[in-house]
């Protein structure tokens, strides 16, 4: 089956012509020194319509597909996996917004697919990160409002954004058969740079992933509107679980960028480097080593394209989706420590980009859900198994 299309190529190809030109110097500049993602290319992407390729073409998006989606985030994430993370804070909330009323929905989306109004996700807490369902941040009922109060980590881009979607206990009653129900989503508006009123954060030290901020925020008596609740009252944890299927394809495509990205660099430094009179790629032990790598991001692309087939074609593969993430993820660290290792100690250096690949794509495997939970979701179905 064919599927690249002239039209897939055309994308695949004009979001690698702006990651070598745009993406990649700014990575090379900005990571070493744990600089944040500029404005100005914020706003290129937006122009690019890079935030708006899931958004519906009523509601101004280009209505594509997630094969176009992570086509675009491969090519990104060669560049730097920071910016291929950043097209999620437009399309990735789109499986949650869903749940938007019509009129939301023409407030919102609009402005989302012109880069004018981009989302952070606060679920994860101290306490609740693979286990969604622990989550003790609560919203009480005040009149018209409801005021959040509670911890949340992990919240990416979080001073940046333009909303923070918080997950919050709207109901004090948990059933320990079903502690799920009763998390209710509520969609906080901010403005750009500073913090929900009611909020504090601190930032997390992280040892990648440098081209955004990371937060811890603390909650207290954060007050939203009644109206900013997103889809049904209770129902949050099914919001948050909207779209994994995507998001998991989308981890993938970071992955295989960084792979990509490692590869790249180590053909070319095998060409320019020479130890005992000739170029080390003449050597065999790095011959083979690039062979592998290749053969990996190879096999990793074709299964992330299967995948993406599927989700587009609107059929249910929450399997293959966690199978796609975890073999990307687990390929990605593997083939950019061989980068690493072909660079020697130059790799070990912020001189060359194999240390940033090797960083970022070590995260892959924990971010999406770790590679643990993706083979406990593979190994439910095999066995018939619902997961818990």
């Amino acid at each position: 089956m064919q599927t690249l299309t002239e039209e897939r190529k055309l994308i695949q190809e004009a979001a690698r012509e702006f990651t070598l030109k745009r993406v990649l110097p700014l990575a090379n500049k900005l990571d070493p020194e744990k600089g944040a993602i500029p404005r100005e290319l914020i706003d290129e992407m937006a122009e690019l319509g890079y935030f708006s390729i899931l958004i519906p073409e009523e509601y101004g998006g280009l209505g594509l597909g997630a094969f176009e989606y992570c086509l675009v985030a491969e090519q990104l994430a060669r560049g730097w996996m920071s910016v291929a993370s950043l097209i999620a804070r437009g399309n990735g909330l789109i499986g949650a917004l869903k749940s938007l009323s019509p009129e939301r929905k023409q407030s919102c989306l609009p402005r989302m697919a012109r880069g004018e109004y981009l989302g952070a996700f606060a679920l994860s807490e101290p306490n609740a990160g693979s286990d969604v369902a622990n989550i003790t941040c609560r919203a009480v009922r005040d009149g018209d409002h409801w005021e959040i109060t509670g911890s949340k980590y992990w919240c990416t881009f979080a001073d940046q954004a333009d909303f923070i979607l918080v997950f919050a206990r709207t109901d004090t009653k948990i059933d320990p058969k079903a502690r799920h129900r009763g998390i209710s989503a509520f969609m906080v508006d901010k403005p750009r740079g500073e913090l929900p009123h009611g909020c504090q954060g601190s930032v997390i030290p992280k040892i990648g992933y440098h081209g955004w901020t990371t937060w811890e925020l603390a909650f207290d008596k954060c007050r939203v509107p009644a109206g900013s609740m997103v889809g049904e009252e209770g129902r949050g944890f099914y919001l948050a679980t909207a779209g994994l299927e995507t998001a998991r394809a989308h981890t993938a495509a970071r992955s295989i960028g960084l792979a990509q990205g490692a590869l790249e660099d180590s053909l070319t430094y095998a060409r320019d480097r020479n130890q005992f009179g000739k170029a080390i790629g003449d050597f065999q032990a790095i011959r083979f080593k690039l062979a592998d790598m290749a053969t990996q991001i190879e096999a990793a692309r074709s299964l992330m394209h299967a995948v993406c087939l599927k989700i587009d074609e609107g059929e249910r593969c929450s399997t293959e989706a966690a199978m796609v993430k975890l073999f990307a993820s687990e390929m990605s660290e593997q083939v950019t420590s061989e980068g690493l290792q072909i660079h020697g100690g130059a790799g070990y250096t912020t001189h060359f980009a194999a240390e940033r690949y090797w960083r970022d794509a070590r995260l892959t495997k924990i971010f999406e859900g770790t590679s643990e939970i993706q083979k406990r979701i593979i190994s439910d179905a095999l066995l018939g198994k619902a997961s818990a």
